[in-house]
């Protein structure tokens, strides 16, 4: 699923209450029928819930093995963490920059180790928040292939993102956020082609 909206529009409050960091006023957050509201983020997280942030925040003094060994380690998965933190690195195709410090990973490395730490604990559902940000054509390319590829081996993904191309690329369901309210939801074409989702990106002609 693809979430669009201007800047302002309520996008990253709706995450950080999805995601426990935000108490929400109303309504309810469940997943898998389990309901999380009252759970603190990392208690959602063991059940099935993960995301990135817009920038990537690693454990500068670890290596880049150790910073998805992290969240293994608080999930109780001490005994297979450096064997499932390595098979995360090649998920994302940066085995080979295990021992590397993360201020020596490129951008789009960066954006890939912060995945990597997310699908740490094979998450239900993976919220995508921004990960394409500044990154070059070709760079984005890499991260909608390899968000493909966990979403076809069962992984869910909210993407959240400026860059239509990628959306469009990407979604099979789209959503509007304006103003804290969705507007649309439906097929990405259709979606885009509303005069709503027109005038709320390019203001009312």
């Amino acid at each position: 699923m693809g979430l669009i909206g201007p800047n302002g529009s309520g996008k990253s409050t709706f995450v950080n209450c999805i995601s426990g960091d935000f108490a929400a006023h109303d309504g309810q957050v469940t997943l898998a029928g389990r309901a999380l509201n009252g759970l603190k983020p990392h208690r959602r997280a063991r059940l099935g819930l993960a995301r990135t942030f817009q920038l990537p925040q690693p454990f500068t003094s670890l290596s880049v093995l150790e910073n998805v060994r992290v969240p293994l380690l608080f999930s109780g998965e001490a005994a297979e963490a450096s064997r499932r933190a390595l098979e995360c690195l090649e998920q994302v195709e940066l085995a080979a920059k295990a021992d590397k410090l993360p201020r020596e990973l490129t951008q789009v490395e960066q954006r890939r180790l912060e995945l990597a730490r997310a699908i740490a604990l094979r998450p239900q559902l993976l919220i995508a928040d921004e990960a394409m940000a500044g990154l070059s054509h070709a760079e984005v390319d890499q991260i909608i292939a390899l968000l493909l590829r966990l979403n076809a081996a069962g992984t869910a993904v909210i993407m959240i993102e400026h860059i239509m191309r990628a959306v469009t690329a990407f979604a099979e369901r789209l959503i509007v956020f304006v103003a804290g309210r969705k507007i649309a939801d439906g097929p990405p074409q259709a979606v885009l082609a509303l005069r709503e989702v027109e005038d709320a990106y390019l203001g009312k002609q």
